[in-house]
C-alpha cells in the first residue's frame, strides 16, 4: 500500500499545483489581459491530470479498503484549489494507521 500511497501523494500535489496556477494565472490573463492562450494549454493539462488523480485515487481507496464516502471525497478534491493538498495529508494520516509500526 506504500507505493499506493506514494504515487497518491505525488499527483495529488501536482493536480493540486497545476489548478492553482489555471486559477491564479491563466484565468486572470485571460479574462483581465485578453490572453486566452494559456487557458487553452493549462486547462487540457489539468483535466488529463485530473484523470490520472481520478485513477490513482480510486487504487488507494481500493487498496485502504475505505467506504465509498471517503473515495468520493477524495476524488472531488482534486477540482477545488488547495483542497488536494489537504486531501492528501489527510489520506497519508489515514493511510499510516492501517499500517503496522515498523518493529
Amino acid at each position: 500500500m506504500s507505493a499506493a500511497l506514494t504515487r497518491f501523494r505525488v499527483v495529488a500535489y501536482v493536480v493540486g499545483v497545476v489548478l492553482i496556477v489555471f486559477i491564479l494565472v491563466a484565468m486572470p490573463l485571460k479574462y483581465f489581459a485578453d490572453s486566452p492562450g494559456f487557458v487553452a494549454v493549462i486547462a487540457p493539462v489539468h483535466g488529463f491530470l485530473y484523470m490520472v488523480y481520478l485513477v490513482v485515487t480510486f487504487d488507494l481507496s481500493m487498496r485502504a479498503k475505505w467506504p465509498l464516502s471517503r473515495m468520493v471525497l477524495l476524488l472531488l478534491a482534486g477540482t477545488i484549489p488547495v483542497l488536494s493538498f489537504v486531501a492528501e495529508r489527510w489520506a497519508t494520516a489515514k493511510v499510516r494507521e492501517l499500517e503496522p509500526a515498523p518493529a
